[in-house]
Formats: C-alpha cells, structure tokens, sequence
C-alpha cells in the first residue's frame, strides 16, 4: 500500500484589491481558486482578512480556517513560531491589507524565512499601487527606486526628503515613497517646502477607485494649487 507523496511546503503572497469599491472580480479567477484550497493564513487583521475572503466567496468556509497575525510588531521569536506552522500546514497564505504582500508590508519578513529553510514562495498576480503609480506618473520605469514610508520625526523628514531630492537630480532615478493617510498632508507640507521647486511631483491618490487620479506637475505646481490628500491612500513620485 503506497502513501501519497507529502505536499510541497508552499507560501502564497495573497493581493487584495485596493479600496472599498471593487473585489474579486480585478483579480484572476485563479487566484481565488487557489484560496479557496488555503486552510492557513497569516494576516495583519484578522477580521478584515475575513471579510475578503469571504467576498472572494461567499461560501468560504471560515470555521475551518486557521489565522496568524503577522504585522510589524511581530517579533524574530513569533516569525520563527510562524514558519514552523507555516512548514506544517503545507500549503498557506499571505494576506495583504491591500495590495502585494511583502510591498510596504510586513509579511516581507516571513518570507525572508521561507526563503532561508527552502521553502517554495509563490507570488499570485494583483494590484499593486507603486507600480501602478508609477506607469502612470511619466517618470522612468526603467531606473527606479521606492523609499516606502518615510520617517514621521520633522528633522528626519527634512533630511530624507533632501537626500530623496538629490539623488533624483544627480542619478535620474524616480524616488517613489508614500504615507498612511491620515499623514498625507503634513508629507506633502514637507515635500513642497524642502524639495526643488522644479522637479516634478507625481501624486497618486485611490489608485484603481471611482475618484482616484494619478497627476504630475512641478513642486512649484503643486505649491500654488495643493490638493487635499487627507484620509485618502495616496504614492508620491518625485523625478526630474
């Protein structure tokens, strides 16, 4: 009597839609298949984690799943607890708030750790709000590089956003960078007071939602006429 061969140990990275308005139907079909058959998650909140899966269906059987946090305040003795579970489970998932797992997102870690023991990382295709930023901004996709969240202390702000700034004017790279919302406008404030007023500013705002827009103009532009971020998911680009 043969025994069925063990499941390859294999971690999903999960994109969740980007906003309240749209779902399931901008990912591809496979991805949902492929959640369907997950019994193992880790997630940075597990209620919202729920209600995405269960509008990628709404038959999801959610007594029968396992949820894991995983978010920034987890700690090296927790990820290693997590792989572990991870390695048992077989096959398990991901989730993002929004967007790419492992992008400006604390799975990046778990991953890291999969990598290390072996252990196969499958990407599924989704959204993911810095790329789509910047194919719409007009700044170069072939050199770039992407800052994340940016530091909340004033002077340290300052000096990074100056750095930003000259490494845009000395290498042509576009400077990606963002901020949770509610903190948009206090970057913004900082950007139009410490960047060159003639480098262009690409502002990315509800990316992929009814009233989103993607829209470049100078620092100076932007100066004369600042647009109120607040509350709103929101990618600065900066470039020459």
């Amino acid at each position: 009597m043969s025994s069925a061969e063990p499941i390859e140990p294999c971690i999903y990275l999960i994109p969740i839609w980007l906003g309240d308005h749209g779902g399931p139907e901008g990912l591809p079909a496979m991805n949902v298949d492929i959640v369907k058959d997950l019994r193992c998650f880790f997630v940075e909140n597990e209620r919202s984690a729920r209600r995405a899966l269960r509008r990628m269906d709404p038959s999801f059987d959610l007594a029968s799943i396992a949820m894991h946090r995983l978010d920034k305040n987890t700690s090296p003795e927790e990820l290693d607890g997590l792989l572990e579970v991870a390695i048992g489970a077989g096959r398990s998932g991901i989730m993002s708030e929004a967007g790419m797992p492992g992008i400006a997102d604390p799975g990046h870690a778990l991953i890291a750790l999969a990598h290390v023991r072996g252990m196969r990382v499958e990407p599924l295709i989704g959204p993911n709000s810095m790329m789509l930023a910047l194919a719409a901004s007009g700044m170069s996709g072939q050199a770039f590089v992407f800052h994340g969240y940016l530091p909340r202390k004033p002077h340290e702000l300052r000096r990074t956003l100056q750095k930003i700034s000259m490494d845009a004017r000395t290498t042509g790279y576009t400077q990606l960078f963002m901020e949770t919302p509610y903190r948009n406008m206090t970057l913004l404030e900082e950007v139009i007071r410490t960047c060159p007023s003639e480098l262009r500013l690409c502002i990315a705002v509800n990316v992929t939602q009814p009233k989103g827009s993607v829209r470049t103009r100078t620092v100076a532009d932007w100066a004369r006429n600042p647009p109120n971020l607040k509350g709103a998911p929101t990618v600065f680009a900066l470039a020459p």
